[in-house]
């Protein structure tokens, strides 16, 4: 069954293209991520995930627009919601895209990581998908995420220390003096 995968960068798409396949999916990665700061940190990303879809062979749609404008737009005023505008925001482009193309199930990359409010990402998928007459696949990620860390050093990707927003840079590396 075909599904757009909203891809966040590339480590995170090697597990989870590998298992979704295994699973029956035929994943098309689709790159959009406008919370992604500084713009460099926002194209070494989009880089990794082009190698590695070329290497594993699978399609992948890139929006090529930096949109960090817009992100900053809606967070900044409710700062302590950022990850559910965030989510939702790529998770709706997703769902718009998946809907364009003909493609019956959407899902993302998000679902991997230990670091993502599961809970949350899965409540947006869900009333998206009822939104716009698709499904929203939930499958569990998480197991696979060493596997992911793995992978990306087969492959040669760009692993990154941070979930890509300048809120996440500034909580890892800004300690303010007590």
């Amino acid at each position: 069954m075909e599904l757009l995968l909203h891809t966040c960068c590339g480590p995170c798409a090697t597990y989870s293209t590998e298992f979704l396949q295994k699973q029956g999916y035929a994943p098309t990665m689709y790159y959009y991520n406008p919370n992604i700061h500084p713009y460099k940190e926002w194209q070494r990303r989009k880089e990794s995930l082009e190698k590695l879809a070329s290497a594993i062979k699978l399609p992948l749609i890139l929006e090529e627009a930096y949109e960090l404008s817009s992100f900053l737009q809606r967070t900044l005023p409710r700062e302590q919601e950022r990850c559910g505008i965030c989510y939702r925001m790529r998770l709706e482009k997703t769902a718009r895209q998946a809907q364009v193309l003909g493609i019956p199930v959407f899902g993302t990359t998000l679902l991997i990581s230990p670091y993502q409010n599961r809970e949350l990402i899965c409540q947006i998928g869900s009333e998206l998908a009822a939104a716009y007459n698709l499904s929203f696949c939930d499958l569990d990620l998480r197991p696979g995420f060493r596997r992911s860390q793995e992978l990306a050093r087969e492959y040669g990707l760009y692993r990154q220390g941070y979930c890509g927003c300048i809120f996440s840079e500034r909580d890892r590396y800004y300690r303010p003096n007590r």
